[in-house]
């Protein structure tokens, strides 16, 4: 584990008053995440800050990549396996759940003859991705289910994949 150790009490008291504002001030709750990219001058890449690191995005190997670069889809499964792993840990902290630690795996398929424009019927994107937990605990299956349907309805990524948000796209010239 990483970071201080938590238990129920002290996660319950970190966000009780944060729970409190946003059922007093829903507007509160509102808040707007981003992230940034550089694009490449004269590369195919794009350098996207994450706030804690400067990642550098470029093609996947199967699409012309050296593989030196970070791939998008690979960021997104990580993404996914890095929030389900966090949900995870505060649901079963939240419900005294005895872990002691475990793993987190995301892994998709994707037909890259979509994203290449190989054949126009191939999706472009991932065609069914898994979430997959091992778990180190001596909890009894239901519990380890219950865990698990908290931990889907709460996580932020999973559910935003699952149900897709409205998404809009716009371009621009610098010289405009």
């Amino acid at each position: 584990m990483y970071g201080a150790k938590m238990d129920a009490t002290s996660l319950r008291a970190l966000q009780a008053p944060l729970k409190a504002k946003y059922g007093e001030d829903p507007g509160a709750a509102l808040i707007t995440l981003r992230a940034k990219g550089v694009l490449g001058e004269g590369a195919i890449a794009c350098k996207v800050d994450t706030g804690r690191a400067l990642v550098e995005a470029g093609l996947h190997p199967a699409t012309g990549g050296s593989g030196a670069q970070a791939c998008s889809g690979d960021m997104l499964l990580e993404a996914l396996a890095a929030c389900a792993g966090v949900t995870l840990a505060a649901v079963a902290t939240a419900l005294e759940f005895r872990l002691q630690g475990g793993t987190v795996e995301a892994e998709g398929d994707l037909d890259f003859r979509g994203t290449l424009g190989v054949d126009r019927s191939a999706p472009v994107g991932f065609h069914e991705i898994r979430l997959a937990f091992v778990l180190d605990t001596d909890e009894p299956a239901d519990r380890i289910a219950t865990l698990l349907r908290l931990t889907e309805r709460y996580c932020v990524v999973l559910q935003t994949l699952r149900v897709p948000p409205q998404i809009t796209a716009s371009a621009a010239s610098r010289a405009s």
